[in-house]
């Protein structure tokens, strides 16, 4: 059997981190597995439509390095593959259902759906449409029921659940699972504006898209018995489920995309490479029996496996992020960010070559996790105008420091080939002559030619920066 996934997203808003995870384990699996994986989109809910939103969705999924093999863009041989252009095929199964009495009309308005619920609450009970006290076929009788068809009423086509019996399935994540089909809803199928629900148009495009494996997230798991149900309906074959775990914050609240930032093109904007957001939302869940931890695309194809997808929800570590971020930054080609940090550059009217550019990066990438904090933390490699932390000059800065530095400055003046070796040599023999501690020198100079406490070596920094330039703050620092 050859493998087909989808990923089947509502253009209901732009993609969020948790689409991401779904999609990419669909990406996964059907590689791993040499098969197709296809998009679909979801869009029957038009009131929720956002503009934008699907244009969104492919542009993520193409920069996280996944191109699908049928698509809207791509098309397909089980295309259309958007489902507002599918209503007609939603229309002819909601109709098989009818003449089968597996699902029925409804004609209750707004108002007695609110009045219904309101019952049950005051009851105590759980709310559920209960087809034999509402405005059904079943209440209403054929000849009423062909009055209002006639009369143009307004109706919905609800399914018609079983009043009891289990219902079960098999999730591969979860293992079996049993439901009782007295705690199922008669769900809408077919809506009243001729639009189908997400229930019925998703069973339908699975089976003519023929997809084998359903791979969606937890929050789908209750609606699974109703398509359970549909498939039987119909006497169609069931693909196999498997629903991811859901993602959590710190504290272990679960994440959602009404609360805090989680759109996916964020974490593109806030500067975080595509490989790495991608290796760090495959390990959302998803546990490699290695203990390694960093994975190019190619490597979670070969290792990915739904059996070894977790039950339990998969936290967020922002922080865990930012680490797995400054890996990927620390072992690319230093040529690849050039351009991206010349853009912050200029952005604040600092032009300097792309050698020194490169120079620089290479000096303070094991310190940074993101390209966009090159400009601020070494302000001082780019500018004369950097800040001074007053406290680390309180710290270092003494009585003492002036007459020592105007006594290594002709030192620093007359080293020809200006390498953190020699530098590193005259400062080994400056400190032996002058029978003085060597952080009496080192401090002070970070001071002067850094403004920071903290940063790359101070003798690589003084090679980047230059004789001519070291020697001038030092001047400049003296005169001041």
């Amino acid at each position: 059997m050859s493998v087909r996934v989808r990923f089947a997203p509502s253009p209901t808003g732009y993609l969020h981190i948790g689409g991401l995870r779904t999609a990419l384990y669909n990406y996964l699996f059907a590689r791993h597995h040499g098969g197709e994986c296809l998009l679909r989109i979801e869009d029957t809910d038009q009131t929720r439509f956002v503009e934008g939103a699907e244009e969104n969705i492919v542009d993520i999924c193409r920069w996280a390095g996944m191109e699908f093999d049928e698509s809207p863009e791509h098309g397909g041989p089980f295309g259309p593959y958007r489902q507002s252009e599918r209503t007609e095929l939603y229309r002819y199964y909601a109709n098989i259902l009818l003449e089968a009495h597996m699902a029925y009309r409804a004609f209750d308005t707004s108002e007695e759906l609110d009045a219904m619920r309101d019952r049950q609450k005051n009851a105590g009970i759980a709310a559920k449409y209960d087809r034999t006290v509402m405005r059904s076929e079943y209440t209403l009788g054929a000849q009423e029921t062909q009055r209002l068809l006639d009369g143009g009423e307004d109706y919905c086509i609800r399914l018609k659940v079983p009043a009891s019996g289990d219902i079960r399935f098999s999730d591969i994540v979860r293992g079996e699972i049993t439901v009782n089909a007295r705690d199922i809803d008669d769900q809408i199928l077919m809506k009243s504006d001729g639009f189908p629900t997400y229930h019925l148009a998703n069973v339908v495009d699975d089976h003519l898209m023929k997809i084998t494996h359903v791979i969606r997230g937890e929050e789908w798991l209750p609606s699974t018995p109703k398509h359970v149900l549909l498939y039987k309906a119909f006497n169609w074959d069931m693909p196999q489920f498997a629903h991811l775990p859901l993602l959590l914050n710190q504290d272990k609240s679960k994440m959602s995309k009404r609360f805090g930032d989680v759109l996916a093109k964020s974490f593109r904007e806030k500067g975080y490479f595509a490989d790495a957001l991608v290796n760090f939302v495959a390990l959302l869940g998803w546990n490699p029996t290695s203990d390694r931890e960093i994975f190019s695309l190619p490597e979670l194809i070969e290792s990915f496996s739904l059996d070894k997808v977790n039950k339990a929800g998969a936290v967020f570590d922002t922080k865990k992020l930012d680490w797995m971020n400054s890996q990927y930054l620390r072992e690319k080609d230093p040529s690849a960010y050039i351009n991206s940090i010349q853009q912050f550059l200029q952005k604040q009217n600092i032009l300097v070559e792309d050698s020194y550019v490169e120079r620089v990066f290479v000096l303070i990438k094991e310190r940074i996790s993101f390209i966009h904090e090159v400009p601020h933390f070494a302000d001082y490699m780019f500018t004369d105008s950097y800040a001074i932390d007053e406290e680390y000059k309180a710290k270092h800065w003494t009585s003492e420091s002036p007459e020592i530095i105007e006594k290594i400055l002709p030192f620093i003046s007359s080293i020809q080939d200006f390498t953190h070796d020699t530098i590193n040599t005259m400062m080994s023999d400056f400190t032996k002559e002058q029978s003085i501690q060597s952080k009496l020198i080192i401090h002070p100079l970070r001071l002067i030619l850094t403004g920071k406490p903290v940063g790359a070596g101070l003798y690589d920094t003084m090679e980047v920066l230059g004789k001519q330039k070291c020697v001038q703050r030092i001047q400049n620092f003296l005169n001041n």
